[in-house]
């Protein structure tokens, strides 16, 4: 896997991100995968993954598990996408699948949509949920928020030499010249919507729930076979207003690591001239 082979760790340097430094392909399945959630990032997958952990299934994966939690994941995203999409390398089997997504109980959001057939001929025991929303609000909030994210300049500055934005941005750059057909703003509502048509044509419509997150628990819990979390409003999460203000301050913390690692550089330099003007000076 191209993309895997190029892992490298955490530099000590990176002090000011709390990113974790998990290599994905020493990994292994640690529990069953029980729920794909299928719909599309920005249709209340922030909510679903609060929603699944207050029913208290064991982590689900969400694109802020690569984009803040871990950053290496973000490769074995990459080696996903060149395979679908380019040709490059093999198509992931559920041995890939388990390898990235072993640790959780239920996945959502993107990339992951851009595998909605794959996860459901790897999981085929697992079931299927889509959250929903109208199209129009959809590409709406995703043009102010993901797609931003897409052109910011800073991240796209930072990828050239931050260990955590290098190894995000090209994935996240990548997953939306793909899915989203290199043309999100004009072309994002039909994807959307051929997304949706492809799911349900792909999974039986008793393994198949389309949930809207203002429907709350009860359609949810009686799809998954689960008891109502007792004393617990359902979570509405909404990034919205902060995703921008987030993100920024994400990018400055970023700026400050790379930082430290320029000033650790010059130290050694400095060290290291200091070192040969000593010995010559000895000799």
């Amino acid at each position: 896997m191209a993309y895997s082979a190029r892992y490298k760790p955490k530099p000590i340097t990176d002090i000011f991100t709390s990113d974790t430094d998990i290599n994905r392909r020493e990994c292994r399945r640690s529990v069953p995968m029980k729920v794909l959630l299928l719909g599309l990032g920005r249709t209340g997958t922030a909510s679903m993954r609060a929603a699944m952990k207050q029913m208290g299934y064991v982590d689900t994966y969400h694109m802020m598990s690569c984009s803040i939690d871990n950053p290496p994941d973000a490769l074995m995203w990459m080696d996903a996408l060149a395979a679908k999409y380019d040709g490059t390398g093999p198509a992931f089997t559920r041995e890939d699948w388990d390898q990235l997504l072993g640790n959780c109980q239920a996945v959502c959001d993107w990339p992951a949509v851009a595998f909605a057939k794959e996860l459901i001929e790897a999981y085929p025991e697992a079931k299927v949920v889509m959250t929903t929303r109208d199209v129009d609000s959809w590409h709406a909030s995703t043009m102010r928020t993901v797609f931003w994210r897409v052109m910011d300049h800073e991240l796209r500055y930072l990828s050239y030499v931050s260990w955590a934005a290098g190894m995000y941005y090209p994935m996240l750059k990548k997953f939306f010249d793909t899915f989203f057909l290199g043309d999100f703003e004009n072309k994002g509502k039909e994807v959307y919507l051929r997304h949706y048509e492809e799911v349900r044509h792909l999974v039986p419509k008793d393994n198949l729930l389309e949930f809207r997150v203002q429907d709350g628990w009860e359609p949810l819990c009686e799809f998954l076979g689960e008891p109502i979390p007792r004393g617990q409003k359902f979570p509405h999460v909404n990034d919205n207003r902060d995703f921008i203000s987030r993100s920024r301050r994400r990018n400055r913390m970023q700026m400050l690591n790379v930082l430290v690692k320029g000033v650790e550089i010059l130290v050694l330099v400095a060290l290291c001239f200091g070192a040969f003007e000593a010995l010559r000076f000895n000799l």
